[in-house]
């Protein structure tokens, strides 16, 4: 099976119900997405819907994977810093690979088309990404050559008692 991926793609209703799909499940399989299962489609609906009106507000855009299905696959969201001081990088958020695809390398093949999207924006010189640890996330972003550039102990709080880090990774694009 092969990934094809596209950076804004026109959302319309099945894009939208395929990446709430997609989050969803990812966040049910104990995906890093921002939840902590088990979560529905409703649960997560508002923080797609934010991510959304970024897109159209042109702070955010979005790289999909298709499987060979023509099925949402894969996603990361690009979000782009108002700051002028920090303008010459960008946040990638909400990094997914459906678990049903996981193992078949979706994963890499999402951060390198990620890269050569980013190295096609005006004045983008590195990608930003932040990841919760314990959960091996920070080995798999440095296999791809992204750098441990900082962590926060204990900021991410999954459960009562089960803090974890906020481990932050830079991958420069030059």
């Amino acid at each position: 099976m092969s990934i094809t991926f596209t950076l804004d793609p026109a959302v319309d209703p099945a894009l939208r119900d395929g990446v709430l799909d997609l989050w969803t499940d990812v966040s049910n399989a104990g995906g890093a997405v921002g939840f902590v299962g088990p979560v529905d489609r409703e649960t997560v609906r508002p923080e797609l819907l934010r991510h959304l009106a970024a897109m159209a507000e042109g702070r955010h855009r979005l790289l999909v994977g298709r499987d060979a299905a023509g099925e949402v696959a894969a996603t990361a969201f690009f979000s782009f810093n108002a700051h002028r001081l920090q303008k010459h990088w960008v946040w990638l958020y909400t990094v997914m690979v459906h678990p049903r695809h996981q193992g078949r390398g979706y994963g890499r093949d999402l951060l390198a088309a990620a890269a050569d999207a980013a190295r096609g924006f005006d004045g983008i010189e590195a990608i930003r990404l932040s990841c919760r640890g314990g959960l091996g996330l920070e080995n798999f972003y440095g296999s791809c050559g992204y750098k441990e550039v900082g962590r926060i102990p204990d900021a991410i709080r999954v459960a009562p008692g089960d803090d974890r880090d906020d481990v932050i990774m830079l991958l420069p694009l030059r």
